[in-house]
Order: C-alpha cells, then sequence, then structure tokens
C-alpha cells in the first residue's frame, strides 16, 4: 500500500518533506517520532487482525462459508504479481 504512495513521490519531494520535518521537529526528536508512527502502525495492523480473526470466528459460529475468500484472496495475488512484473520493467527503464 505505502509503495503505491511512494510511487507518486520523487527523491527531491522526499528530502524536501524531511527538511521541513527536521527544521520543525529538530533531529533530536525524529527518532522518537519515527519509534511512534511505527508503534502505532503496529497496532493498527494488529487491531486490523484481530477484527478479520473476529470476523471469521462469528462467521464460522454461524455456519457461514468463508472458504471463498481465500480464492479471492488468491485472485487478487496474481494480479498484484503482474502489476509487479509491469512496473519493475518501467522502474528498471
Amino acid at each position: 500500500m505505502y509503495a503505491n504512495v511512494l510511487l507518486f513521490i520523487s527523491g527531491a519531494e522526499i528530502f524536501f518533506i524531511m527538511f521541513i520535518v527536521v527544521m520543525v521537529f529538530g533531529a533530536d526528536k525524529i527518532p522518537d517520532i519515527a519509534r511512534g508512527l511505527g508503534k502505532g502502525m503496529r497496532q493498527l495492523k494488529d487491531a486490523t487482525e484481530d477484527i478479520k480473526q473476529e470476523i471469521y470466528k462469528t462467521a464460522d459460529k454461524q455456519g457461514i462459508d468463508t472458504s471463498f475468500t481465500k480464492d479471492i484472496k488468491k485472485e487478487i495475488d496474481k494480479v498484484k504479481d503482474s502489476v509487479e512484473d509491469v512496473t519493475g520493467v518501467i522502474k528498471r527503464k
């Protein structure tokens, strides 16, 4: 997901953003900010996984077949791989 966002940001733009962050917060605060962002992203990922597992448990208790989601995920992964193959060629040129 984040790789798609970074695809549209050039090196100069990233440098400019980092420059503004250093100017606003100071170099000594950046590791704390990065640590906090990483921790927050990890908590969000864990919460999302917990919600997903709860949905699957509830569906299983209700007798709802969730096996079709695996087929959908496989198809999405195939499309994702195809897109990465094409963008890989573009990125190399």
